[in-house]
């Protein structure tokens, strides 16, 4: 029997990269009542905001998947930003879903709470076992607090909240800035106006050696309901510790070097220049591969290959920046 049904209304938090392909998912599989508001109809910063727009509307379930998100100079270079904007988001959503009954909270986090030099693959019990990665320090912090809330209503006050920590997210509708993006999106963009303009080489930062896991976000968007639908923690044996756990890996498992996803990405753009490494720039964690046995054991496992989420992925790009030439 499923946790949560079709009939119930889930408040999706957040319209970006993750917000959109949940939405998505959820509709594709016959849940049909999603509220998912604007900035402009929710300021999720604003706590008076938050409480009427929950009392007027009173979901069931609340998936948070609204966040303030950026690459390695994003981050480095606004880290009061990055903590308070995700500080504030999360504790007025999860405290006033808590407030107002609601019956199942899914919080997403992200693989960057775990410690720079953890063991690999990473388990989730090496949260907070040493120190974090200095560049994005305070965006882990604000998501480690938002596991700890969810985890503290939980055992104060029985209040069902989960959490996921995914790995490194890219897809269709991503965010191609050049400076505030991740490194997928941001290859993907250099590599595109480097055809473009015809130019001969393309620098990209760090020296490619730092090896990342990536997930496409439609697999994240289904790894979102499975658990809302099947996970009940403290009773799966399968993923049982001595200590109840409420959160949970998702990722593929799987790794490649900054170089060869680089190497990728110029290939399936047709990219036949040059690649250099500006090694000045951090690499930021040497590695960060998630154990996902967890998630796994309960029987859910990303299906999305690398390559083949990258075509698609770049197929939406060339898409999005063809028409904003039109117009």
């Amino acid at each position: 029997m499923d946790l949560i049904n079709v009939n119930q209304k889930i408040f999706v938090a957040g319209k970006g990269l993750v917000g959109g392909a949940v939405v998505n998912n959820f509709k594709k599989n016959g849940y049909q009542k999603i509220l998912n508001p604007s900035r402009s109809e929710l300021n999720l910063l604003d706590y008076k905001c938050v409480n009427e727009w929950f009392e007027i509307n009173k979901p069931d379930i609340v998936i948070l998947a609204a966040a303030k998100v950026g690459g390695i100079y994003a981050n480095n270079k606004y880290p009061a930003d990055f903590i308070l904007e995700n500080l504030k988001i999360q504790n007025n959503v999860i405290e006033t879903a808590w407030r107002s009954n609601v019956k199942r909270l899914l919080f997403l986090g992200s693989s960057c709470i775990y410690p720079k030099y953890s063991q690999q693959p990473i388990k989730e019990e090496y949260l907070m076992s040493n120190y974090l990665e200095e560049t994005n320090s305070s965006y882990a912090i604000a998501k480690i607090s938002g596991i700890k809330l969810c985890d503290s209503l939980r055992e104060q006050y029985g209040f069902d909240a989960i959490s996921l920590m995914p790995t490194n997210l890219y897809g269709e509708g991503d965010n191609y800035h050049p400076k505030n993006s991740h490194v997928i999106p941001a290859l993907i963009r250099k590599f595109h106006q480097a055809k473009i303009d015809k130019s001969d080489r393309v620098v990209c930062w760090g020296s490619g050696n730092a090896l990342r896991e990536f997930m496409h976000v439609e697999d994240l968007a289904n790894a979102c309901r499975y658990v809302l639908e099947k996970w009940n923690p403290g009773f799966q044996s399968a993923i049982s510790t001595k200590k109840s756990l409420n959160y949970l890996n998702v990722g593929t498992g799987l790794e490649i070097t900054i170089k060869n996803l680089a190497e990728m990405i110029a290939r399936v753009i047709d990219f036949n220049g040059q690649v250099e490494w500006d090694i000045s720039k951090g690499d930021g964690t040497p590695r960060k591969l998630l154990d996902v046995s967890k998630i796994e054991a309960l029987g859910w496992k990303a299906s999305i290959n690398l390559e083949d989420g990258i075509k698609k992925t770049i197929e939406s790009f060339k898409n999005e920046f063809d028409n904003s030439l039109r117009e």
